[in-house]
């Protein structure tokens, strides 16, 4: 099972969007007039409610036309419902006075208000749409309709009209007329996948995701042939790489394909993880996983031509084993980058420079400064990318839609966000974490962003003079705090693990796990995550221990006491078992080495030699690794000694051997004395006989 990892805020933005779409994209039925302003969203029926028809706008290519150009609107009936949509005319109105700003545009969008008249620019006949069909109209508008419109963002609206000139349909939209120059814009995709077990993707999960139809084939066929930039979680090809022979050829030819694509790109922080609460957390580095032995299977790494080495003794070749970083190498890729959370201080960025040992660029929200007049951004003497926040999130809710035609209109509300940034000399996007975009969906709003700038590579953004800024920076520890009680559990992991053979094959996963719960993609999901990954920490730490023995009744001076060891952890455990009584004359061996079988219990024995007769003691039983560490929790046994019925019955079953022996013995003389007195009488009988015959 794969769980596909969708940035909350691109989720949350989603909604508000989709909202937002239906407010743009939906007509309804109703008897207003002509020059009656555009419902507002409570008036207006969900684009999916079924039973609705609506009307779709949208003007020139993403809503953007050139000054003094022709136009030609679309205009879409979708009949969802079982009644017919009467014939009519359809007229697309312009409102020449410009919106000012965005809260002007969300204020048109969500409400219809905007300052100003609207003025028909074309207008063309409509058939009727029967139920359950749909039916498109072009409107054209010469070049004089717009002649006398500046460059900026101005509302439009469509309206379906019946022959008596009531009203049935109503669309708003927006048209963006754009400045005669292109800025350049810079495209930032990110690309990752999350398993289900939130440790490395396994070989089926891969086998899913770059299948043709698959997530991560997707992303690839939506940047192929763009010029965005691929922001790639070093995971993935990590994943695939420590597979060896065994990789899925898909996932092969997916890395492939991948590392031969012409757009730039740069690694992600393994696991897409935050580095700004580890910043926070005080981290004297970057968390980095661990290596990824337990992940890797020598007999896949072995080379088949190779050939033994034939004297003094044929030896066998052994099979190359890829060290971390060729397994998490993303080729080709820009270094010196790092892409966290917002909420970064300008102290931050100085601890970002010592991470990376180099003059790092950050990538940061346009929401993280004061005021803003670049993308390419001086804060203190550091380089930062500013990305224009508000469009990258409607875009990022484009690029998630599956819904053509309300991606058209969240792809024109985005443009016309980027509109009115006119004094920025470049923009910068960055698309939002999002594992389930379609190609369709993420190539159509990467370029439709041509229709408003010049596509340009990171590289030749990188190189612009940069404007200072200073961030507004948030002082919450509450993330910093999480990491670090996190960080608390994986050192008593640490500890832990000397009970395995190979620890790593515990700790390289837990450290992964740590990783992806700082993920930048899931930051409002950490507080859950973390607790969460506490109690599962705690029932790890818990995994082996003493099983609470039965009271047990010594009989004898000497013998085992039987005590069951409890491993629930998948591998096997070596532990050595401390036994105390609680009186010296019980004589109990103090330690007794144990090798605990996976899931499953296992009987010690430990001898015990009784000093007194009788009496009821305690024995404590603890766990401890090899280096000393305490595992699991301490059981004490009571134990009732017995140890005098021992001599009792000794004595009994001598005296019962002796009482045997003497009746034997008087047994065999009273048979003697009656043989020697059957002989004598005998004897006697013969001698009279003997007499007799004299």
């Amino acid at each position: 099972m794969i769980s596909p990892r969708t940035g909350t805020r691109a989720r949350a933005h989603r909604i508000t969007c989709g909202a937002l779409a239906s407010a743009l994209a939906l007509g309804f039925f109703a008897g207003a007039d002509v020059s009656a302003a555009p419902p507002a969203v409570a008036d207006v029926a969900a684009p999916d409610d079924e039973g609705a028809a609506r009307l779709t706008l949208s003007a020139g290519r993403h809503g953007v036309v050139s000054p003094d150009s022709s136009m030609i609107a679309t205009v879409t009936i979708d009949n969802d419902s079982g009644e017919p949509v009467p014939a009519g005319q359809v007229t697309v109105e312009i409102n020449r006075t410009p919106l000012a700003d965005v809260d002007a545009l969300t204020t048109w969008l969500d409400t219809g208000d905007a300052a100003g008249t609207f003025t028909a620019i074309g207008s063309e006949e409509s058939d009727e749409v029967a139920g359950s069909g749909s039916a498109t109209t072009s409107v054209s508008a010469p070049a004089t309709a717009l002649d006398d419109v500046d460059p900026g963002v101005y509302p439009i609206r469509s309206r379906l009209s019946t022959e008596a000139g009531s009203a049935v349909l109503d669309a708003s939209s927006v048209l963006i007329v754009k400045a005669d120059s292109d800025r350049p814009v810079t495209v930032l995709v990110p690309i990752t996948a999350t398993p289900a077990d939130g440790g490395l993707l396994t070989a089926d999960e891969l086998a899913v995701l770059t299948a043709p139809d698959g997530a991560l084939t997707e992303q690839l066929d939506g940047v192929a042939g763009s010029s965005a930039v691929l922001a790639v979680d070093p995971l993935i090809p990590a994943a695939i790489r420590a597979l060896g022979t065994t990789a899925p050829e898909a996932a092969l030819s997916w890395l492939n394909r991948l590392e031969s694509l012409s757009n730039e790109r740069f690694a992600l922080q393994a696991g897409d993880a935050d580095a700004t609460v580890q910043a926070r957390a005080g981290l004297p580095r970057l968390l980095e996983p661990l290596p990824l032995t337990p992940f890797l299977i020598p007999a896949n790494f072995a080379d088949p031509t190779a050939t033994p080495t034939p004297s003094p003794a044929p030896t066998a070749v052994e099979p190359e084993i890829p060290s971390l970083e060729e397994l998490t190498e993303i080729r080709n890729s820009e270094t010196g980058i790092l892409w966290p959370l917002g909420d970064v201080q300008t102290a931050d960025l100085s601890v970002f420079d010592d991470y990376l040992a180099t003059d790092a660029t950050t990538i940061l929200p346009s929401t993280s400064f004061s005021a803003l007049g670049s993308s390419v951004v001086d804060v203190d003497g550091h380089r930062v990318l500013a990305v224009a926040a508000d469009a990258s999130a409607t875009l990022s809710a484009a690029a998630a839609s599956d819904d053509s035609a309300l991606r058209e209109q969240v792809i024109t509300t985005g443009i016309a966000q980027l509109a009115f940034a006119d004094a920025m000399p470049s923009l910068v996007i960055g698309l939002e974490r999002d594992e389930t975009r379609s190609a369709q969906a993420l190539r159509e709003t990467i370029t439709s962003l041509s229709t408003i700038g010049d596509l340009t590579p990171l590289s030749v953004l990188e190189e612009a003079d940069a404007v200072s800024g200073t961030l507004l920076g948030e002082t919450s520890e509450a993330r910093a705090d999480m990491l670090r009680t996190l960080l608390k559990g994986e050192e008593q992991l640490t500890e832990f693990s000397s009970i395995l053979d190979d620890p790593l094959a515990l700790l390289s996963p837990e450290r992964i796990e740590i990783m992806r719960l700082m993920g930048v993609g899931t930051a409002e999901e950490l507080a859950a995550g973390a607790a969460a990954h506490g109690t599962d920490t705690a029932a790890t730490l818990n995994a082996v221990s003493v099983q609470q023995p039965s009271p047990i009744q010594l009989f004898t001076s000497a013998a085992p006491l039987p005590v069951w060891v409890r491993n629930d952890l998948p591998w096997p455990v070596n532990v050595t078992l401390t036994s105390r009584p609680s009186d010296a004359r019980l004589d109990v061996r103090p330690h007794t080495e144990v090798e605990a079988q996976p899931a499953s219990n296992t009987r010690v024995k430990v001898p015990v030699e009784a000093r007194v007769g009788s009496g009821v003691l305690d024995v404590r039983f603890a766990l401890t690794s090899p280096t000393g560490v305490h595992i699991g929790t301490d059981q004490t046994a009571t134990v009732t000694v017995r140890a005098e019925w021992e001599g009792i019955g000794l004595g009994i079953l001598g005296g019962i051997i002796g009482l045997l022996l003497v009746l034997g013995v008087v047994r065999t003389v009273i048979r003697r004395r009656k043989e020697r007195a059957t002989d004598e009488a005998a004897t006697a009988s013969a001698d009279e006989g003997h007499s007799t015959g004299t």
